[in-house]
């Protein structure tokens, strides 16, 4: 499986390979995957998240699932890198976390098919999903303020492209 990572390479972001314990660069160049300052595996434009994505949850909130999926934006300021700090609001009692698999769309699209869907996908990745859940019913219907602030989006560190995600199962250790 191949492995892709962002880091700081003398200054400047540098796409590297993992290969084992070492992340090397298009140039040879080679950095221990401990000592890397990683950077998030992709830089979007834009951050859409499934909500209700898991049954827990669902079970949570109301008694049967949803007919159709729904969906929120986090800001981009929300994208926080491996390893870099999360920041809770002064005040904040409930910051909540959930693990999720990030899937990184690798070029425009619009009405495709599911069928042309993984033409589209670059890699996938690991991401965070903090919520400030002190606001989740006082902000009912709007996400903004639960999941859209600055560094509630931890990312990677890599982005693997050619994972098969059936059967898998994930968790979260904060």
């Amino acid at each position: 499986m191949a492995e892709f990572r962002n880091i700081l390479l003398d200054g400047y972001a540098t796409r590297v390979r993992r290969e084992g314990d070492v992340l090397v660069s298009n140039d040879g160049r080679e950095v221990a995957v401990e000592s890397a300052i990683h950077l998030p595996p992709a830089e979007p434009r834009k951050i859409v998240c499934v909500h209700l994505n898991y049954r827990s949850r669902v079970e949570e909130y109301m008694t049967k699932l949803p007919s159709a999926p729904t969906y929120f934006h986090k800001p981009v300021t929300a994208l926080c890198a491996h390893g870099a700090n999360v920041v809770r609001p002064e005040r904040c009692q409930w910051l909540n976390y959930e693990g999720e698999i990030a899937i990184i769309i690798g070029r425009h699209c619009r009405n495709i098919s599911q069928a042309e869907a993984g033409d589209y996908i670059a890699g996938y990745s690991v991401a965070n999903d903090y919520g400030l859940h002190d606001f989740r019913d006082t902000d009912a219907g709007s996400m903004l303020r639960v999941k859209g602030s600055d560094t509630l989006c931890p990312v990677g560190p890599g982005l693997v492209t050619d994972w098969d995600f059936h059967g898998k199962q994930i968790s979260t250790r904060v």
